[in-house]
């Protein structure tokens, strides 16, 4: 592919965000093995979680460090692929790869336990994860955030914490904890499900491209000096829709259209495996409840 022949290896590959991915993976299994006994009521960590974190900051390089990243700026297809692993399948692996000892540890922090409870209530983080969604993919604000990089960085770590939130309802297992019962997990998925529905249709089914970042020349390579180095973009000569159409062959309009249904296929995918755990739990309470 013509991208790994025009673009250099820091364009590519982001060595100074893998150093600093390394460095917090690092600090995790320094906290949480080796001086775990500094902490009150730690508990061993165990390979589950161990498995869960590295798999997320595997995950989090590959699609913010790897040429994935450089890409997402050139199709909307990559781009939508790159936010349903962030949004959808990485909180997941965060919330299940921290252990207990350490999310109650921090949650009882003074300035911290209000603000988390009053966030991760089911109607407020589900109603702020998804409106923040449908907002950051209004043409205007998709456009402007990917051609700056503090509003880009800022998006796309709020929309992550935000799904961090909208998941633990369902997610959490910390002891003392509100929990909701498994039917109400249940409607709490399928109304994030449908909250969603909104963004991805106006992808799907829209008769124009929406997003100058996808579809003009001009914009498109400002979305692109984001990630990619001075040297790296003079190799492309001159800016022209011939430059769109090499990295992407789909065209404007039919790169969107993927891009949608890709999103909204993973979501109901993900959702989908999160409802059948809550009815397994539910099934094996119910069986093992004396009678």
């Amino acid at each position: 592919m013509a991208i790994f022949y025009l673009f250099d290896f820091r364009s590519l590959w982001s060595p100074f965000f893998a150093l600093n991915l390394f460095l917090i993976l690092l600090l995790y299994y320094l906290i949480s093995v080796k001086y775990r006994n500094c902490f009150k009521q730690s508990e061993p960590l165990t390979k589950k979680q161990a498995a869960n974190f590295t798999g997320f900051i595997l995950l989090l390089y590959l699609i913010k460090g790897s040429p994935i990243d450089l890409m997402s700026h050139m199709m909307l297809t990559i781009h939508m692929v790159q936010m349903a692993f962030l949004l959808l399948i990485m909180p997941i692996l965060f919330i299940k790869g921290i252990p207990d000892w350490i999310w109650r540890t921090v949650l009882d922090i003074k300035l911290i336990k209000p603000l988390f409870l009053f966030i991760t209530k089911p109607l407020i983080a589900m109603l702020l994860f998804n409106v923040l969604f449908s907002f950051y993919h209004i043409p205007i604000i998709l456009d402007f955030s990917k051609t700056n990089n503090f509003y880009h960085a800022l998006m796309h770590s709020l929309l992550f914490f935000l799904a961090i939130f909208m998941f633990w309802p369902v997610l959490n297992n910390i002891n003392g904890s509100k929990t909701m019962s498994g039917i109400l997990k249940t409607g709490y998925m399928f109304a994030n499900g449908v909250l969603m529905l909104p963004a991805c249709a106006l992808i799907i089914f829209a008769d124009i491209p929406l997003y100058q970042t996808y579809s003009n020349p001009e914009t498109w390579i400002n979305a692109l000096a984001l990630c990619a180095t001075p040297s790296s973009l003079s190799r492309l000569g001159s800016v022209g829709p011939e430059l769109l159409k090499i990295f992407n062959p789909l065209g404007s309009l039919q790169d969107q259209k993927l891009g949608g249904i890709l999103m909204k296929t993973v979501q109901e995918i993900v959702y989908v495996v999160i409802i059948a755990q809550i009815f397994a739990e539910w099934y094996r309470k119910d069986i093992n409840r004396p009678f």
